[in-house]
């Protein structure tokens, strides 16, 4: 049979197709081509079943694939004969094979042809509008909603709707509300799904006024409102912080008669949560049950176990979840990640791993964060064994490590001082193709600036500017700061003006970091430059100059460097300078003061600047009181110090001890002494000054029972006890009512040899009089003489004091 030319063949396969034969097409000798395929769909334009036979007949071609165009034409054809459903399929299949945004725009040209072609209806436009939209195609999307009108086509509502809502997800609300303005223009009548999204919209760019006065609008346009658009509103106000506002929109959906959602609850109780106001988030689960009699469900629960968790009261969290299982609720990954999260931040990481073991009992399979997490808690406790150990199974069980991984890892590493097997993950990491990013490098700058390698370090840097991160602030202050503490000041300079050079604007950390560098190096002169080109923020002139005001810790830092750099003429300056900023001194700028009169040999003015401290409301702490003692012995003015030791207790001050908490039952005698011993050495006093200061400000505090375990501790370590120690202990047991301990300790100063004084028995007699023992008051008071100890003033006070409230 002698071979059909292309018009012929063109012929016969359209009357066969109009006939229905399409097995008849089939068995036909011919090769499809794009140009076949065109010219049959064109033809046959106007038979949509016949066009739609062939066009499925070419798609089951091996070596055939219909190109955009005929695609653009069957989708024309089936849309005019309103085969709806094989229009949006076709459609999809079409936008399935974009690779990016270019193909996308090319679709949408042939789209604009065929229809130019056929002269069909534009309906095809809105539904590919909305297909760009659930795919997240939204530049395209905004692309043909913006351009459908030039063919008499208007979006339809839900096309709308759909792109509004996908562009709110993806962080665009202010697009989203652009599109809304334009929808407006055009005509389109909002729905109340549209009235949700523009209000969610409002809420996600944190425009709260606005969002809350288009719901007036609407509302007074005849709207009723579901509680979707009172949930946006109140996730809105959870976002900014403001709960008090989310809690009136709350009582707004009361008074309009709007039933509460899961979501409305969980939304405040995640707010709630949020600023670790742990109390009113069960509260307001509790509400969620009892008053509205909302189902609560895992997510639910899961925000109020995560928040426990967070603020480190898993034991409440597992209370919680106890009360969850029992409503017939099972766990999920995300509540077991919390759990692990927080037995990890508390440091318990062997209750943390049993949670991760349980989790295939629950039918669960950790994820990467559960693993993550436990690494970290593992590094943090600098177990690098066991968080080696971790990442191997992380491996058997087919997770791979992230970039987030390999960070905690080298932040562990770090921390133990194993630089060379940092380095050796870091290779390793290259090596498995896995891309560092700023905290990677940030990480390894720290460690090859801690191994004192210079060279590696700008190696690296240059490395982490050839791969583009030269935009980010926090890597080029871990360069500065490596530099300064190197004392590489020069450098540390040149990086900076490079920062500025790069167009990335330095923060207060960068200037502070610069300054504190050439304070260390002695040159207080640049540091006051530093200081001041914060002050004016000279960056780039294409540049909103913005001033950033120095905080007090760089004044506070800048005093210290000038009375070690004797540059004391300087001080009256930063002083005057500190107010006109509206800065007023704290508790460490007086420590600053006082710590560089007294080593000045200036005690005029340390204690001016002491009594002034005291008058502004600030309670003196360890340092500043072991400094002032110190140098009135070092003076030799021991009366003097004596007596500020006596007057000292008279002030409230609590030493900051992390290794002793009102709660542990065994002190840790060892850990003490250290800390303690470090505070001495690091204030250049004597050990025993420290500890008598410390004893004396948890006495003060009320917590005699943590002082006297810290006493019995020190004591452990080879403390001895002056007479001030005991006073300071009796003074305390007496004042919180526990008279025989106070007389227990009296007797201990006896068999070592120490005699009370005066001020003791005050104490003791005051105790008495306090707890109604008021014979056994006047018994010891009649035997002062005898002990040869003479009453004073406040002896009597006592006792009559004592009488008259008897």
């Amino acid at each position: 049979m002698p071979r059909l030319s292309q018009p012929e063949l063109l012929d016969r396969i359209t009357r066969l197709l109009v006939l229905g034969r399409f097995d008849a097409v089939d068995n036909l000798s011919f090769d499809f081509s794009d140009d076949l395929l065109d010219s049959v769909l064109q033809k046959l334009r106007l038979n949509p079943d016949a066009s739609l036979g062939f066009f499925q007949l070419a798609s089951k071609q091996q070596k055939f694939r219909p190109n955009i165009k005929c695609y653009c034409k069957i989708v024309h054809i089936l849309s005019r004969a309103r085969m709806f459903d094989e229009t949006r399929a076709f459609l999809y299949e079409l936008v399935g094979l974009c690779k990016n945004n270019y193909a996308g725009f090319l679709i949408w040209d042939e789209l604009v042809r065929a229809y130019k072609e056929f002269a069909f209806s534009p309906t095809v436009f809105d539904m590919i509008l909305k297909i760009y939209a659930q795919k997240g195609m939204l530049k395209n999307a905004l692309h043909v909603f913006d351009n459908m009108g030039k063919y008499g086509c208007i979006p339809s509502l839900r096309s709308c709707n759909c792109l509004l809502s996908n562009l709110v997800k993806n962080g665009e609300g202010y697009v989203a509300l652009l599109v809304y303005e334009q929808m407006m223009r055009v005509g389109i009548v909002p729905d109340v799904f549209t009235c949700s999204i523009v209000v969610n919209a409002y809420c996600k760019e944190k425009s709260m006024e606005k969002a809350l006065d288009f719901v007036k609008e609407m509302e007074n346009l005849g709207f009723e409102l579901n509680v979707v658009t009172y949930n946006s509103l109140i996730d809105g106000y959870v976002s900014l912080g403001d709960l008090n506002g989310a809690k009136r929109v709350l009582e707004w959906t009361c008074e309009k008669g709007i039933s509460r959602t899961a979501v409305t609850y969980t939304t405040l109780t995640k707010g709630y949560c949020k600023q670790h106001k742990m109390e009113e988030a069960e509260n307001m689960l509790r509400r969620m049950k009892e008053e509205d009699d909302v189902i609560v469900d895992e997510y639910a629960y899961g925000v109020l176990i995560d928040g426990y968790c967070k603020v480190g009261k898993v034991d409440e969290a597992i209370r919680v979840l106890n009360e969850m299982l029992k409503t017939g609720l099972e766990m999920n990954l995300l509540i077991c990640n919390s759990l692990i999260n927080g037995y990890c931040k508390l440091g318990q990481v062997c209750e943390a791993k049993r949670v991760l073991r349980c989790m295939g009992d629950w039918n669960l399979r950790p994820d990467s964060f559960s693993f993550n997490t436990l690494v970290d808690g593992y590094c943090r406790e600098c177990d690098m064994t066991e968080a080696f150990r971790l990442c191997a199974e992380m491996l058997r069980q087919g997770i791979e490590p992230s970039v987030v991984t390999y960070n905690t890892l080298l932040k562990g590493l770090c921390r133990v001082g194993d630089v060379d097997e940092a380095l050796h993950l870091w290779l390793m990491m290259l090596k498995r193709c896995v891309c560092p990013n700023e905290v990677g490098y940030c990480t390894l700058l720290d460690i090859l600036f801690n191994k004192g390698d210079f060279y590696g370090a700008v190696k690296l840097w240059n490395n982490i500017l050839a791969r583009g991160f030269y935009k980010n602030t926090i890597t080029f202050n871990t360069m500065i700061k490596g530099l300064c503490k190197m004392g590489k000041m020069t450098e540390a300079q040149k990086i900076f003006d490079k920062m500025k050079e790069l167009g990335c604007l330095p923060n207060i950390i960068t200037y502070r970091t610069l300054s504190d560098g050439y304070c260390k190096v002695g040159n207080l002169e640049e540091a006051f430059k530093i200081k001041n080109l914060m002050e004016r923020r000279e960056i780039l002139p294409s540049m909103e100059k913005e001033a950033i005001v120095p905080s007090i810790d760089m004044y506070n830092y800048l005093i210290s460097v000038a009375f070690k750099s004797r540059e004391l003429t300087s001080l009256v300056d930063l002083l005057a300078e500190m107010q006109t900023m509206g800065l007023y001194p704290n508790i460490v700028t007086y420590g600053a003061l006082i710590s560089g009169w007294c080593d000045a040999g200036m005690l005029n003015k340390a204690f001016k600047a002491y009594f002034d401290m005291i008058e502004k409301g600030f309670s003196p702490n360890v340092a500043i009181c072991s400094k002032l003692v110190s140098t009135l012995c070092r003076l030799g003015k021991i009366d003097e110090a004596n007596i500020f030791l006596q007057k000292m207790v008279d002030f409230d001050f609590v030493p900051d001890l992390k290794y002793m908490a009102s709660s542990a039952i065994n002190v840790d005698a060892q850990k003490i002494a250290m800390s303690l011993d470090e505070s001495a050495r690091s204030l250049c006093v004597p050990n025993y000054v420290v500890y008598n200061i410390v004893i004396a400000g948890i006495c003060k505090s009320g917590n005699v029972t943590d002082a006297r375990r810290i006493f019995s501790a020190l004591l452990l370590t080879g403390f001895s006890p002056d007479n001030f120690t005991y006073s300071t202990l009796i003074h305390g047991y007496a004042a919180v009512g526990d008279i025989n301990e106070a007389f227990n300790l009296r007797d201990e100063m006896l068999k070592i040899n120490l005699v009370p004084n005066i001020a003791t028995y005050n104490s003791l007699v005051s105790g008495l009089c306090n707890s109604g023992e008021l014979d056994r008051a006047k018994r010891l008071f009649c035997k002062l003489r005898q002990k040869g100890l003479t009453p004073t003033v406040v002896t009597y006070n006592i006792l009559i004091d004592g009488y008259c409230k008897a």
